[in-house]
């Protein structure tokens, strides 16, 4: 079993990737040795798996996991969970848009109790730098969650997030959204089943060409809403259900208790 397992989904991200490998290596060992690295690759066409390919065998601690189709953020994530062998579950954007000083903190907040621990671009003590029209929709979007779901988060989206293993499985396979949203649905779980969260605050800065930088911000949007309305009608059948199987549980023992 490993301490950690670091994973970076990718797709068609062949230079950024060849670059910042090695920095992730870099800051890990600072805080162990006992640690496996899983690129992620999704099914890229512009040689990223050859790249991918090349750094596991260049570094030992490095595993290549590659789909031959794009599964998406969300179910290649699930699946690097499912070949993992980290106590604790890592994943980092390959952009390196949060300052990798942070992945220390990532790692002790797990260490001392909290099941997930997320970086924060929304908090005290966050510095960001990004253009002006993503902050508005950053700041839109994570107000819309809030006000859906009730759960205190302040940063849904950052792709800096820590798990303790036995947390993440617990909630991993409620999880249905296997793009971007994924990242908001498994929080929006994981206080609905009661995990402890913490929030770290920390320094982003957008790169540029990164992936949030070449998306289609208004139907990227436009997505993601509909996703957050979908989960929600889907949580309030399922503590419907809740309620109703519970209320038959009662009527139950009740006219058991009158039959005695």
């Amino acid at each position: 079993m490993k301490d950690v397992s670091i994973v970076v989904p990718v797709y068609n991200e062949a230079e950024r990737l060849r670059k910042n490998i090695p920095k992730i290596i870099k800051e890990i060992e600072k805080t162990t040795k006992n640690y496996e690295l899983i690129i992620a690759e999704d099914g890229s066409t512009d040689g990223t798996d050859k790249v991918a390919e090349k750094l596991s065998t260049e570094f030992k601690n490095i595993v290549h996991q590659h789909y031959e189709e794009k599964l998406g953020r969300g179910k290649a994530l699930k699946k690097a969970l499912e070949k993992s062998k980290g106590e604790i579950f890592i994943y980092i954007d390959v952009d390196l848009a949060t300052d990798l000083k942070h992945l220390k903190e990532l790692i002790e907040q797990i260490n001392k109790g909290y099941d997930i621990v997320i970086g924060s671009r929304r908090i005290k003590g966050a510095k960001v730098e990004r253009e002006l029209k993503r902050k508005i929709t950053t700041f839109c979007y994570n107000s819309l969650i809030r006000c859906l779901f009730r759960d205190g988060i302040k940063d849904h989206q950052c792709g800096f997030k820590a798990f303790k293993r036995e947390a993440l499985k617990k909630i991993i396979d409620e999880v249905e959204d296997n793009k971007w949203f994924w990242d908001t649905e498994v929080l929006v779980r994981a206080k609905k089943k009661g995990l402890k969260i913490k929030e770290i605050p920390v320094e982003w800065k957008e790169p540029k060409n990164s992936h949030e930088s070449r998306v289609n911000i208004f139907a990227d949007s436009k997505e993601m809403f509909f996703s957050a309305l979908k989960l929600k009608i889907k949580l309030f059948k399922e503590n419907r259900l809740k309620r109703i199987k519970k209320e038959d549980t009662g009527l139950r023992k009740a006219e058991f208790s009158k039959q005695i």
